[in-house]
């Protein structure tokens, strides 16, 4: 039996129990970053040879596995996860009759303010900032505002945008949040009035359906830039939370006014990543973003 210190396995007390053996810290890291299930990482072990063996074992199945998903990237898909999903996601709302836009990544203080983020508000401390009032954005809605009410004036409505784009937040990183995520906002403005919460199920589902995510809830939850919104959640708790893959609303709203916006209006915002978190089951969200370490859910150091 091992008489290696408690600390080394997290387990204090119980080392000297039959099967009450765990594996080490340091291993269940490994095996996380692997991708091993968290189901698997919980196995208890009469002695440290077992464990270690056990562990071994893990470790080559799942490099292989990590290495054989390499391959198929290579050699036939060609396309990450990440890239996969925006391209079906933005083909999915152009024949929906959505209009694609792209505009700016840095924007103005005064676009924060317009969405209720003034100077005071503690939200300003998870903005990247630039030099003269400028940052780098951490929404996509200020721009779709602007592009809404220039567009009024010539196209008829109903029409819908939408954007893809990098959106930055001084988020303290862990399993559920990134500093950089890719965001889909997708807005109808000129909705009638009596068919938004409707409209809004209907464009929830077209995403979600062309995401892969087949199993979701709508629940309505207070946010502190538009007030009452509709969530999506889909896809295993991290943390134990529910994991949020959507913020939606709709106008009018107070916001509106300080955009020149008068007409109705249903808007969505979808994190790419979390989408993938909650179709392939990942344990965290870095598995599926932006990352050095990681392509398409694997751990590259394999």
């Amino acid at each position: 039996m091992s008489t290696s210190a408690p600390s080394q396995f997290g387990e204090a007390g119980n080392e000297s129990q039959p099967g009450s053996l765990g594996y080490t810290a340091t291993q269940r890291q490994r095996l996380r970053e692997l991708g091993v299930p968290p189901e698997n990482l919980a196995t208890r072990f009469a002695d440290d040879h077992a464990r270690d063996e056990a562990f071994a074992e893990l470790e080559r199945r799942w490099t292989r596995t990590g290495r054989a998903r390499l391959r198929i990237l290579r050699e036939q898909t060609r396309e990450t996860q990440l890239a996969q999903l925006t391209r079906v996601l933005a083909s999915s709302l152009r024949d929906a009759g959505f209009v694609q836009v792209v505009t700016p990544t840095i924007i103005g203080r005064e676009a924060l303010e317009k969405m209720g983020i003034t100077p005071s508000d503690p939200l300003t401390e998870q903005i990247f900032w630039l030099a003269d009032d400028r940052c780098l954005r951490p929404m996509l809605a200020p721009n779709l505002y602007t592009l809404m009410r220039k567009l009024a004036r010539v196209w008829r409505q109903p029409f819908g945008l939408f954007e893809v784009g990098s959106c930055f937040r001084r988020d303290t990183k862990g399993a559920s949040h990134l500093n950089e995520f890719t965001m889909m906002n997708l807005v109808e403005l000129g909705t009638p009035m009596e068919r938004r919460d409707e409209r809004l199920r209907e464009l929830a589902a077209l995403v979600m359906g062309a995401a892969g995510v087949t199993s979701y809830e709508l629940v309505h939850k207070p946010s502190v830039v538009y007030g009452d919104t509709v969530d999506i959640v889909a896809g295993p708790p991290i943390g134990g939370e529910p994991l949020e893959v959507c913020s939606a609303a709709m106008g009018p709203h107070p916001l509106d006014d300080a955009w020149g916006i008068t007409d109705p209006w249903v808007g969505l915002g979808f994190g790419l990543e979390r989408l993938l978190v909650a179709r392939e089951g990942y344990p965290n969200i870095e598995r599926a973003g932006r990352s050095l370490s990681y392509i398409d859910g694997v751990r590259l150091n394999i």
